[in-house]
């Protein structure tokens, strides 16, 4: 079976040049708009990066959308290259419009034939719109076009949490998405042939109480947050 063989092509096609406003439809309840939660996924992970003593100099961006994390893959993670992969072509086509460049590439998945040099792969909420049965092939093409020793970041919503649940309800592309447990996650990462590093989750306060995210580096361990990241490498 194809992974994307589902509706969801075709709905992001439909959202995609008003994603952002459905987008925050849902967000709205937590005070912050999108680019908060964007940047915040990127400023983590580039923490834990730096932690380890990795340089990501080539970064694919899986499900890429329309490209909303590009900026902050260069800003933060100081890449050097960013490959895009949707399955929804309206998408690729705002992403290369609004982020296209030298150093971006955007491409439907069915076009990206993996070639193991790739230094990290980033997905954000992308496996809660993939067919459960279909999950392992989309991580094997992942690890795939990751070089040996090369890590891989799968950002998704936290089940664990209420508030992400009624945030997907107000969203009308992650209505019916089904969600993916932080062990099931980290059981198809490793049957992937991937060694699971580290499991992170973030989000934890909504705006008004900003003031104390302070703490969410240490509650960071606990699953808390409304969404979660694992870090996991792949074999050298």
């Amino acid at each position: 079976m194809n992974p994307h063989d589902s509706p969801a092509p075709a709905s992001f096609d439909e959202y995609a040049d008003d994603y952002d406003a459905s987008l925050q439809k849902g967000l709205a309840v937590s005070g912050e708009g999108k680019d908060y939660f964007a940047e915040g996924r990127v400023r983590w992970l580039a923490r834990r990066l730096q932690g380890l003593g990795f340089r990501a100099d080539s970064v694919l961006d899986y499900g890429c959308g329309t490209g909303s994390a590009t900026p902050y893959l260069f800003d933060l993670l100081r890449a050097r290259s960013v490959l895009g992969l949707d399955v929804s072509r309206r998408s690729v086509e705002v992403a290369r419009q609004e982020h296209g460049s030298s150093r971006t590439d955007f491409r439907l998945c069915e076009e990206f034939r993996p070639r193991g040099e790739i230094d990290l792969a980033f997905s954000n909420g992308v496996f809660h719109h993939v067919p459960p049965a279909g999950r392992g092939e989309v991580v094997r093409q992942i690890v795939e076009a990751l070089r040996p020793g090369g890590i891989f970041a799968l950002w998704e919503n936290n089940p664990y949490n209420p508030g992400t649940r009624y945030v997907m309800s107000r969203i009308p592309f992650d209505r019916d998405a089904i969600l993916l447990w932080p062990n099931q996650a980290r059981r198809l990462l490793r049957a992937a042939g991937l060694r699971v590093l580290r499991t992170d989750f973030l989000f934890v306060f909504p705006r008004f109480l900003k003031g104390l995210r302070f703490t969410e580096p240490v509650l960071s361990r606990f699953p808390l947050g409304a969404q979660y990241q694992i870090l996991a490498v792949k074999a050298k």
